[in-house]
């Protein structure tokens, strides 16, 4: 079990393996450009080459990419769905050229009219971008905490989108805050247990990739997006010993997506927080 976060690749993807160092992550996840625009990076060779000298040197691996934020897979927009479509093939593609290990990403809303009205559209989409791009780049499903008619809060509508697209390179990564705010109750150990047991049956633990480690502003169940800094908020460190114990989670990379006690993103204190956590629960 690796302990990383979301760190910045400004100036370089090779500069967030330094980061990664700074703040004590053994894993990393970056995006591929920025974050609230269609514009993706394209990797060039003498940056990869620097990335992947940094990779050997320091260890840190594996490294995800996270899709840009309006990706929306459920969207009638044609020209958004076309957009969110180019994008995810694009950073499949970046994807390949660092040999990272997956594209994380929101699936979308479908904005009241219901799962179902987009069900389909999903999967044809999803399967659209499995077969446009290197078969060594896996997309990987991240849940949502079901605000604004978000896919996936429930580990169901994940598992049916992965069984109809049949593909063994679509993934998940479960995030803990958007679990808890959809109602699985992380903080308890007999919560964790019926989670993943429920993870199991309609995904398979087989297809969990990474988990989003974020503590979570809002209550068990309250449906919103918020997340907190480790062992500050409803899950609290209680929670996260009941998660980083359970064997579903031990191979698994977890990434910080936390506020950090600056308000600047993941920092030292709160991976140093998380380890502390894997240190009691290996013990």
């Amino acid at each position: 079990m690796k302990i990383g976060a979301h760190v910045s690749a400004a100036g370089g993807v090779d500069k967030a393996i330094d980061r990664a160092v700074e703040i004590g992550a053994e894993t990393i996840q970056v995006f591929a450009g920025p974050p609230q625009v269609w514009r993706r990076k394209r990797y060039q060779p003498p940056e990869i080459r620097a990335y992947q000298a940094r990779v050997t040197e320091t260890g840190i691996a594996p490294t995800f990419l996270h899709g840009v934020y309006l990706v929306n897979l459920a969207t009638s927009n044609p020209e958004f769905l076309a957009k969110s479509y180019e994008a995810l093939v694009h950073e499949m593609t970046a994807c390949h050229d660092l040999g990272a290990a997956g594209v994380i990403f929101h699936i979308g809303s479908h904005k009241g009219s219901g799962y179902e009205s987009c069900f389909r559209q999903v999967v044809e989409y999803v399967a659209k971008i499995i077969e446009a791009t290197p078969e060594d780049a896996n997309l990987v499903l991240e849940n949502s905490a079901g605000m604004g008619g978000t896919i996936g809060s429930k580990f169901a509508e994940l598992g049916q989108i992965i069984r109809e697209v049949g593909s063994p390179r679509v993934q998940v990564c479960l995030d803990t805050q958007h679990a808890f705010a959809s109602g699985y109750d992380l903080k308890t150990r007999p919560g964790t247990d019926a989670a993943m047991a429920e993870f199991d049956q309609e995904i398979g633990l087989g297809r969990l990739a990474a988990v989003h480690a974020n503590d979570s502003k809002c209550p068990l169940g309250g449906g919103v997006d918020r997340h907190e800094n480790i062992g500050a908020g409803h899950i609290g460190l209680e929670g996260f010993e009941n998660i980083l114990s359970h064997p579903a989670f031990a191979e698994a990379p977890f990434l910080l997506e936390v506020p950090g006690l600056d308000n600047e993103g993941p920092d030292r204190p709160n991976v140093e927080a998380l380890k502390a956590v894997r240190e009691r629960v290996k013990g």
